[in-house]
Formats: C-alpha cells, sequence, structure tokens
C-alpha cells in the first residue's frame, strides 16, 4: 500500500490504473457506500461511452424512425448503415449527453444501494436466488426512480424526433411545455422492465459465479470469470424484459399519443404482432450484456482491490 506522499509522485501512466484508483480510494475515509458509489460510477462511465451506439440503434429500431422509407421491415445493420450515412459516425452518439447525466451516478446510486442492503441483511455472505433477486431489484428500483427524468430526456435525444439542444435546455423544455408529469412517463413500465432485469441478472450472475470453484472465482483470471459470468446472466435477463423496454420507448418518446401502459400494448400488438415486442431485441442485449458485464467486472475489481466484499 502507498503512503499519501508516495500516491502524490506516482506517476499518471501506471500500467495498472485500476489498482491505483483504488489505493486513493482506500486512503479516503469515506463511507464503504460511498467508495461502492466511486466505484459504480466509474464502470458506468467506461460502459455508457463503449455501448451507447447499441442503445441507439435499439431506440430507432423501437420507434422506427430516420429509417429509410419504402424499406420495408428493416433490421439493426440497416439502421445503423442509415445513421452513418444521414448523420455520419458522431450520429451513433447521439444521446450520449444524456446517458452519462443518467448512467454515471445512476449506476453509483444502484451499485452503492445493492452493497448497503447486502450488508445491512446478509454481511458477507451469499444471498440466495430469491434474494439475489430482491437485492438486485431494489437497488435498480431506487436508481431507476431517482434518473428517471434523464432517461426520458435520453430516449428523445436518441429517437430523432426532438431538437434539443443540451440536456439541461431539455429538461426545461419538457417541463414548461409538458409539465413535470412529463418527465416521470413511463414510469410504471420502466420499473417492470429494470427491476425484473436487474434482479434476474443478479440471481444468474451469483449463480453461475457458485458453480466455479472457489480457486477459479479468486485467481488471477477473476476478471474474465466475472465478464463471462455477466454476459451469461445479462442474455437471459435482456430476452426476459425486452417487451418491457418496447413498451416503454413509445410512452416515453409519444407521450401525446400513448398516455397508459396499455394503449402501448394494444397497438404494438395490432401493427406489428408478437414480433413487435421484440423490436430492437438484438442491439438492447447486445449493449445491456455488455455494459452490465463490464459494470459488474469494474466494479468487483476495484472493491476487492480496496479489500471490499461486494
Amino acid at each position: 500500500m502507498f503512503s499519501e506522499g508516495e500516491l502524490l509522485t506516482r506517476p499518471s501512466t501506471s500500467t495498472n490504473k485500476l489498482t491505483f484508483i483504488s489505493d486513493i480510494m482506500e486512503l479516503s475515509p469515506a463511507h464503504p457506500a460511498v467508495k461502492a458509489f466511486m466505484c459504480g460510477s466509474l464502470s458506468g462511465t467506461c460502459s455508457t461511452l463503449l455501448f451507447q451506439p447499441l442503445d441507439l440503434v435499439k431506440t430507432r429500431l423501437q420507434t422506427q424512425q430516420n429509417i429509410l422509407p419504402g424499406s420495408g421491415r428493416v433490421g439493426m445493420v440497416t439502421v445503423f448503415v442509415n445513421v452513418l450515412r444521414t448523420e455520419k459516425l458522431i450520429g451513433l452518439w447521439r444521446g450520449v449527453s444524456p446517458s452519462f447525466v443518467r448512467c454515471i451516478p445512476g449506476v453509483g446510486i444502484y451499485f452503492s444501494t445493492y452493497f448497503t442492503l447486502k450488508q445491512r441483511f446478509f454481511g458477507d455472505g451469499a444471498p440466495g436466488p430469491l434474494h439475489a433477486v430482491l437485492l438486485g431489484a431494489g437497488a435498480r428500483s431506487v436508481a431507476g426512480i431517482c434518473m428517471l427524468p434523464i432517461t426520458v430526456i435520453k430516449t428523445r435525444f436518441e429517437s430523432g424526433r426532438y431538437n434539443y439542444r443540451s440536456v439541461a435546455g431539455a429538461l426545461r423544455c419538457v417541463f414548461r411545455t409538458e409539465g413535470p408529469r412529463a418527465l416521470f412517463s413511463g414510469l410504471t413500465v420502466t420499473l417492470l422492465r429494470d427491476a425484473p432485469f436487474s434482479g434476474i441478472y443478479v440471481m444468474f450472475y451469483i449463480q453461475a459465479k457458485n458453480t466455479l470453484p472457489q480457486e477459479v472465482v479468486q485467481s488471477s483470471y477473476a476478471p474474465l470469470v466475472n465478464f463471462s459470468c455477466g454476459v451469461l446472466a445479462g442474455v437471459l435477463a435482456s430476452v426476459l424484459t425486452q417487451p418491457a423496454d418496447v413498451v416503454k420507448t413509445h410512452i416515453q418518446v409519444s407521450p401525446d399519443v400513448f398516455s397508459r401502459m396499455s394503449d402501448v400494448v394494444r397497438y404494438i400488438y395490432k401493427e406489428h404482432g408478437l414480433v413487435g415486442f421484440f423490436r430492437g431485441a438484438v442491439p438492447r442485449s447486445l449493449r445491456r450484456t455488455m455494459m452490465a458485464a463490464m459494470a459488474w467486472t469494474v466494479y468487483e475489481q476495484l472493491m476487492a482491490q480496496m479489500g471490499l466484499k461486494s
């Protein structure tokens, strides 16, 4: 471990940045829950920047916005190519600003809430399958409610229907023209999507790790093990919660058309059938799976470096 003086003179070009960051946080007198928030925020920053294009493609597929007219049924590649053609490469990161504003504190809130609940009820013990579902769902519900206004703005940015210039400007515009209630549009369906996703994810993630020998989980291959377990859990959780994501997107993008969740469900089924509830499943599954796997891998590594059991 390094002294405070050594940390100040330690080169910024360290080959082990995660260790360096955790050394700094370990010297901090912050509460463990605050450290969990910092670890979560860092992991959320990395994953959001890398996988934002997948979220944009998913939103465009679900709302069928800015897609070539007369192209009929389109897929992820068609949307991807069309965005590149009409909005250039930078267009794939449309909505990244609200994504950062949402994910950096949002992931931090999620992990700090998860850590606090786990320590409160289980200490350093491993929760069972049902308890893991409740932990994940509870942590995601808290984070989802706190960050929902930013989620609404982020979805509108990605849809291509709105010409907002900034996150703050978009928040003011929605508040003045549609009222504060619009900033919480899709709350119910968002919780119906995110709470089960997180609960299912945490359950599968923990169970997958529990099936492996401890010497493997605690070896130098731990990051790879965590990431692999995260990918498996993410795929399963994404597929099971995809219909709720499609409904949520329609409510937040078109609040003037859809005021109730039941209206959206009827519309999607009438226009597209059951397959309509799985529009955007591939890019969403890729993004949610990779983001969650990376977030948990970075989070667990940083927590382990600080001597905290995640």
